[in-house]
């Protein structure tokens, strides 16, 4: 297992969607130890595989207040949303130093590969509901940031860039 850097922006790769995991193997598995303890390091509760430069639909989110008890999903896609909303401070490993505040569902049902290779449904909720909205953006090749309005997000970047 190793900490893995996380790529900067404005890497293409962050604005390229990861493709599809056709099956789960050892070397994904090993990403996925590889994430998990790259998220730990940071410390954040979820990473996708792309923050990394590994271009497959692979994520880890892990709100636990007590750690070790990180979700690993393939191919997650969002199926159900509640209508509550919950705003949270986002940020990302791959634009340090600056954060915006977002409002998401509060509770969304989301269907993935599981580390057995089985598809699994799961229920994430608050914090994690976030993480998991937020990793599968970075897997459709978009940051949070996308989600602010032009002048919001302009304001980020510029902000961002007198930073960096």
């Amino acid at each position: 297992m190793t900490v893995r850097t996380c790529i900067p922006w404005p890497d293409k790769r962050l604005r390229t969607p990861a493709a599809e995991v056709d099956a789960i193997t050892d070397e994904v598995r090993a990403i996925w130890n590889d994430m998990i303890d790259t998220m730990e390091a940071m410390p954040g509760v979820g990473l996708a595989a792309p923050q990394i430069g590994v271009m497959l639909r692979l994520a880890v989110v892990d709100g636990s207040a007590e750690r070790g008890r990180a979700v690993r999903l393939a191919n997650p896609e969002v199926v159900d949303a509640g209508s509550v909303m919950r705003a949270h401070e986002e940020a990302s490993p791959n634009l340090p130093g600056v954060s915006a505040r977002l409002e998401r569902p509060a509770v969304v049902l989301v269907r993935y590969l599981d580390e057995n290779g089985m598809i699994n449904r799961y229920e994430f909720r608050d914090l994690e509901a976030t993480s998991v909205q937020h990793q599968i953006d970075h897997l459709n090749g978009r940051m949070y940031f996308d989600n602010l309005s032009r002048t919001r997000r302009a304001m980020l970047l510029k902000k961002a860039n007198k930073r960096g």
